[in-house]
C-alpha cells in the first residue's frame, strides 16, 4: 500500500498474513517501514492483541489511521459481547459512511478462534475460502505461499506462516524477515507463543 502525504513522502510498506490450520489461527506481520527509498524502522510490530487477548488484529497502511481502527474494533467488540462478525461488519460500515473514517488509508486483518477477516474501508468484510489471508505490498507472494505449504506440506500453522513471510521478504522490497507472529487456538485463550 502507497500512502501519499501532502510533502509528497510515500510510505510504503508492510506483509499481513492470516492463516487458519489445524485448530489455530495464526497472523504475522514484517517489521519494516520504508518512507520513499529508504527503511526508517526494522521492527515495527503490525499485529496485535485485542479485546483481552481473544482477539488478533493486523494492519497496512498508515499507523494513526491503523490504531484509530484498532480501538474503534475493541470498542464495538465490547459493545457486542466480543462477536468479532457483529463487530467487523459494524466497523466496516461506520469506515464507509463517516466522512472522518473514510480518509482513512488502511486495511485490516482481523481474528479470533474461530472466524477471519479482512475489513475495508469500502465496506468489505471477507471471510477467506481456504482460511488464508494478506493485506500489503507482499500479501500475494506470502499468501500464495502459505496456500501452497497448506496444501503440499505437513508443517504446522506457525511454520507455515513463518516460512511464507520469508518468502515474501526475499520478493518484496517493502518486506523485510523481521516477523512478529501472534497466535490463537480454538481451545480457550490465546496460545503462548
Amino acid at each position: 500500500m502507497t500512502v501519499t502525504s501532502r510533502n509528497e513522502f510515500h510510505m510504503h510498506g508492510t506483509t499481513i498474513l492470516a492463516l487458519r490450520h489445524r485448530g489455530r489461527v495464526v497472523l504475522a506481520g514484517d517489521g519494516q517501514v520504508s518512507m520513499n527509498n529508504t527503511v526508517i524502522k526494522h521492527q515495527a510490530r503490525k499485529v496485535r492483541r485485542i479485546y483481552n487477548d481473544t482477539i488478533l488484529v493486523g494492519f497496512a497502511g498508515a499507523t494513526a489511521d491503523a490504531m484509530n481502527l484498532s480501538e474503534r474494533l475493541e470498542g464495538k467488540l465490547e459493545r457486542y459481547n466480543g462477536n468479532l462478525t457483529r463487530a467487523a461488519v459494524e466497523l466496516a460500515r461506520d469506515w464507509r459512511t463517516d466522512k472522518m473514517l473514510r480518509r482513512l488509508e488502511a486495511l485490516m486483518i482481523a481474528a479470533d478462534s474461530q472466524k477471519l477477516f479482512l475489513i475495508s474501508g469500502t465496506g468489505d468484510v471477507i471471510e477467506p475460502d481456504e482460511g488464508v489471508i494478506g493485506i500489503g505490498s507482499g500479501a500475494t507472494a506470502a499468501q500464495a505461499a502459505a496456500v501452497a505449504l497448506l496444501h503440499h506440506s505437513t508443517l504446522e500453522p506457525r511454520a507455515i506462516a513463518e516460512a511464507a513471510m520469508a518468502i515474501a521478504a526475499t520478493l518484496c522490497v517493502y518486506t523485510n524477515n523481521q516477523i512478529t507472529i501472534e497466535e490463537l487456538t480454538d481451545h480457550a485463550g490465546p496460545k503462548t507463543v
